[in-house]
């Protein structure tokens, strides 16, 4: 402190960053090369070990998977031709680099353009006509495929055997339409009638679902509204033993829903049919949405056959690991446990 009438001392300050570059330098959060060895080694133990002896074989399908996708990214229709070669001498070389180091590499390439060359093959084979533009009368006559039963309207695919409309000079060889409810043909019947057909619907917006696409490997070509009664009447030909299949299992589901129908009432029946048959037209409206927010909506979304495999497995897998307890199997009924399972 200054003495009291002594000259005053200016003091002198100094300023600078915190902390100092010196101190900052060092506490950068960047790895070192220490770290980035041994993460690097690490990667490399864990690609040896899943390229290691019986490892190697669930990856195939994941590269014949990524193979399929590539074929969607494309921009045009690949040659088949060329693919299908591709495959053939990708498949041929890793087959001949089997005792190579190379051979993982290989295996996976050739998987990647087996994939590819799947997905090519496919869309060669169900290629059809699909409706370009709108067709505002049309008179069609066919066979009934698929019957599906909603909540408003019905709807069912037609498998064209004749076609008349002014617009169009090819024939199509499915179309979906939609009916008042209650007013959808059998499957396996042959109808006469009268529609507007409409192009498949676009994606809503780049990179949303494409029902266009959706409906392409269905082989549907347009979708509509049936204008008009429709009309059965006896086929000029056998519809073919796909058809006679798709008749009797449709009912066989209508009779299920039809014993469902006389023994249960009010939504304990609507459930139940929807489980079995995939019929959802009865569930209510509040039941519907306490199972959506419930986050059990995907239950009703599966059909029956989805729910008899899924038992199935849970019966088979239940029984098998109980029969291999003997004390289980000799003493007690390990059948009436796992039907109860």
């Amino acid at each position: 402190m200054a003495e009291r009438g002594g000259p005053r001392r200016r003091t002198q300050g100094i300023a600078g960053t915190w902390p100092p570059r010196g101190a900052a330098q060092g506490t950068v959060l960047a790895p070192s090369g220490a770290a980035w060895s041994f993460f690097l080694e690490r990667l490399q133990a864990w690609v040896r070990a899943e390229a290691g002896a019986g490892r190697l074989l669930p990856w195939v399908p994941v590269a014949f998977g990524a193979g399929i996708a590539l074929y969607f990214t494309a921009a045009g229709e690949p040659v088949l031709s060329v693919s299908i070669a591709a495959a053939v001498a990708l498949c041929t070389a890793a087959f001949l680099l089997r005792r190579s180091r190379f051979f993982v590499a290989a295996v996976m390439v050739a998987a990647v353009s087996a994939g590819f060359a799947a997905a090519t093959s496919k869309t060669a084979r169900i290629t059809h006509t699909v409706l370009a533009r709108p067709i505002y009368s049309s008179s069609l006559s066919g066979f009934v495929e698929t019957r599906d039963i909603r909540e408003r309207t019905d709807r069912f695919v037609l498998r064209v055997t004749t076609m008349d409309a002014p617009r169009l000079s090819t024939k199509l060889e499915r179309v979906r339409l939609s009916v008042k409810k209650g007013t959808a043909p059998d499957v396996g019947s042959f109808v006469e009638l009268k529609a507007r057909l409409l192009p498949p619907l676009a994606p809503l917006r780049p990179g949303s679902y494409d029902f266009s696409r959706d409906m392409f490997f269905q082989g549907i070509g347009a979708s509509g509204f049936v204008m008009g009664a429709i009309k059965t009447t006896e086929p000029p030909e056998s519809g073919g033993f796909r058809l006679r299949y798709a008749a009797f299992m449709q009912g066989l589901r209508d009779a299920i829903d039809a014993r469902i129908r006389s023994r249960l009432d009010g939504d304990e029946r609507a459930i139940a049919t929807a489980l079995l048959t995939g019929r959802r037209d009865a569930i209510s409206e509040p039941v519907n949405d306490a199972m959506f927010i419930s986050g059990l909506g995907h239950v009703l979304s599966v059909s029956g056959y989805h729910m008899a495999v899924v038992a199935s497995v849970v019966f088979f897998a239940v029984r098998a690991l109980l029969a291999l307890i003997p004390g289980l199997t000799v003493s007690f009924p390990i059948k009436k446990y796992f039907i109860c399972s």
